[in-house]
């Protein structure tokens, strides 16, 4: 009974996943406005009932694939830290920036940010959601221990490397990500002396 569970669910998990990539196809094609669920169940090849027993209607799909990808951003930062551990930015080195790959990884659902006309809440939750992980999920020490406004020092790096990941997505990622990590790190070092991964 439990494999039969199981497989249902995985069958969908599947059918949402695929309804999902088919709406990012379908708002880089035509705009997030005038896709239809016609459009998603076509694209998908399914039927409209399929759509209607996951989905009410084209805006749940929406939000649940934004929520489920900023839900995963927030998710993969942890990974390569100890909770509790500080590690020193001199010794920070690329698998410490699992965001960056994560983003990487869903580039064709990242890369919505370059339309207008795209997911709603994206332009703006995106950044949230780095600032959050910078809030709630990180402790910062600063070069000599230099005194400053920590709640500003986050807003500043937060909202800085939101720009740098934005710059690299409207460059279509033309920087090897290996590099692009490089170089975030190399700007890191020049306030940062530490970081202490505190989330959950």
């Amino acid at each position: 009974m439990n494999n039969l569970n199981s497989g249902t669910s995985q069958q969908k998990n599947r059918t949402k996943d695929h309804l999902k990539t088919s709406l990012i196809e379908l708002i880089k094609k035509e705009g997030y406005h005038s896709v239809t669920v016609k459009d998603i169940v076509n694209y998908a090849a399914y039927n409209r009932s399929t759509f209607y027993v996951h989905y009410q209607d084209k805006i749940e799909l929406a939000d649940d694939l934004l929520n489920s990808m900023l839900d995963g951003l927030e998710e993969s930062v942890g990974k390569p830290y100890v909770p509790g551990q500080k590690v020193y930015t001199a010794k920070i080195h690329p698998p410490s920036m699992n965001i960056v790959s994560y983003i990487y990884e869903h580039r064709d659902f990242f890369e919505l940010i370059k339309y207008d006309d795209t997911l709603p809440g994206l332009h703006t939750r995106f950044p949230q959601t780095i600032l959050k992980i910078y809030q709630e999920k990180f402790a910062f020490e600063t070069i000599n221990n230099m005194p400053v406004n920590m709640d500003y020092f986050k807003r500043y790096t937060a909202y800085g490397f939101f720009g740098l990941i934005r710059h690299w997505i409207h460059t279509g990622f033309e920087e090897p990500q290996e590099e692009f990590i490089k170089e975030v790190i190399d700007l890191a070092r020049t306030h940062m002396y530490s970081v202490k991964y505190i989330g959950k």
